[in-house]
């Protein structure tokens, strides 16, 4: 009988193989992480959470030139908004990344039991084992969080010129003076997020994506809200266009997108991303794949049982949160007995722009594809009416919540500033089966901006009373009318 060396074998090196070790190590459990030879863990981070952040502030600044005030007198802070530039932001953005790579570290894992194991290996079946740096890894389960990289898409004469995608950007940033002009072809999270900050960083940007939605499972509403901050910061969009050549013409870039030719410094291709799988052996060992994504059933089992996987090597966008929820799942699977199924509708994704963009649940069009129309509610709030905003001067946004008619909240979308930490308080909510009537009783510090969603689900108390009334009257009218008739 084989001897088994551990729990757990982790593969890959991202923020959802970390946490997953650092999971399962927490459990007791042995476990190791089998990183690549050419692991890069800042990749892990993205500059343009920091970015955006910086671009708030000239923003903010902005507006106090435009109200008549001079900020750097006005303020303590020791930071002179107006003077920040593009290599002082990014400056910023790689210490950050450093400090966090320190704080999520291989010796961190190392320190708190997990083995760590550098090379590239593959699957061997009969017995199942794990072979890298001709040692073979047999443990009781493995789980697949290797990651992804940039699909590129099929476009005549990509081939012939220099692109960039996430993998490069931020190395190819770090060394040059900033482009002026730009081509992002793609719709992804990370490709609108860079793209207005580009924008705001003074370049021109043009952002093509070949659906009418630059999300696809962005509520339409808010959707179109995100392009129109986006036209504001100066990015051009163009939905629904297909880009079908680009060229090198006197030492410049050229995009030929629908009927309109581009003229560009630099192209960056977000299309989306493909699977690192290819060198693992799978079909050894009987695990099935296909476009660009791997089969996986509810407990994020593949096809074979003894193997999980998580994050975007089983498809969709790249989302740190997403990949964390299933690494947790998947841990608590391979340890235990696979009984925890996911369910992403509990579970809240967001796009870093200005204003945040949040979303959890289902949408209303997806709501009433799903239940009777009659039955879904939806109630919006604005940001202009709540204190909190009015005094940041956040007041661009909206709330959308997604109801059915017991009260049970279904979804919610946000555009607006601290989006982030409002779909959190849904996602508890959703989570715990707290309906919209216990929501509303809610008293939040004043001013708050969870005032915007607590206005929100006062909603149903209005639609509640308004429906009582419509019903008592007509109750009314019944009797009056049997009694003028003496019925």
């Amino acid at each position: 009988m084989t001897n088994i060396d551990y729990d757990i074998v982790i593969l890959g090196d991202t923020i959802a193989a970390y946490q997953a070790a650092l999971n399962a190590t927490g459990l007791n459990a042995k476990v190791a992480l089998v990183v690549s030879d050419n692991f890069s863990h800042d990749y892990y981070f993205n500059h343009q959470y920091v970015l955006n952040e910086i671009s708030k502030i000239t923003q903010k600044s902005r507006n106090l030139v435009n109200l008549g005030i001079d900020e750097t007198k006005e303020t303590n802070s020791n930071l002179n908004t107006t003077s920040l530039n593009w290599k002082k932001a990014l400056f910023y953005a790689i210490s950050v990344s450093k400090n966090l790579t320190q704080i999520n570290s291989l010796p961190n894992l190392a320190a708190q039991g997990v083995d760590i194991i550098v090379g590239n290996g593959q699957f061997q079946s009969s017995p199942l084992s794990f072979v890298v740096n001709k040692r073979q890894l047999y443990s009781r389960t493995y789980l697949l969080a290797n990651g992804s990289r940039p699909l590129i898409p099929n476009i005549p004469g990509l081939d012939t010129i220099e692109y960039l995608t996430l993998r490069n950007i931020w190395d190819y940033l770090e060394v040059t003076t900033l482009p002026k002009n730009w081509v992002i072809i793609g719709g992804i999270p990370q490709s609108i997020e860079i793209a207005q900050i580009l924008a705001q960083f003074g370049c021109n940007i043009t952002l093509i994506v070949k659906k009418s939605s630059i999300i696809p499972h962005l509520d339409p509403e808010i959707n179109q809200l995100l392009i129109a901050q986006l036209e504001v910061n100066g990015v051009r969009v163009l939905t629904q266009t297909k880009v079908t050549q680009v060229r090198h013409i006197d030492n410049q870039k050229w995009v030929q997108a629908g009927n309109q030719a581009l003229e560009t410094d630099e192209i960056f291709i977000a299309t989306g991303q493909q699977p690192n799988l290819e060198y693992l052996n799978l079909s050894a060992v009987g695990i099935k794949y296909h476009q660009h994504r791997l089969v996986v059933n509810e407990k994020l089992q593949t096809t074979n049982h003894r193997i999980y996987a998580c994050g975007d090597v089983i498809g969709g966008y790249n989302i740190e949160n997403l990949s964390n929820y299933e690494a947790n799942i998947a841990i608590k699977n391979a340890l235990f007995f696979p009984r925890v199924k996911v369910n992403y509708q509990s579970v809240p994704w967001g796009i870093y722009t200005y204003p945040r963009v949040a979303q959890i649940g289902l949408t209303e069009i997806q709501a009433k594809s799903q239940y009777p129309q009659n039955q879904v509610l939806v109630f919006k709030q604005y940001f202009k009416t709540a204190t909190s905003a009015q005094i940041q001067g956040q007041i661009t946004g909206i709330c959308k919540l997604i109801v059915f008619k017991n009260g049970k909240i279904l979804g919610c979308s946000i555009l607006g500033t601290a989006a982030a930490e409002l779909i959190n308080i849904i996602s508890l909510a959703i989570t715990q089966n707290i309906k919209i009537q216990h929501l509303a009783k809610l008293s939040p510090i004043y001013p708050s901006l969870s005032e915007i969603l607590i206005e929100t689900a006062r909603e149903w108390h209005r639609h509640r009373i308004n429906k009582n009334h419509a019903f008592q009257e007509l109750l009314a009218s019944f009797f009056n009318f049997r009694r003028d008739w003496n019925l």
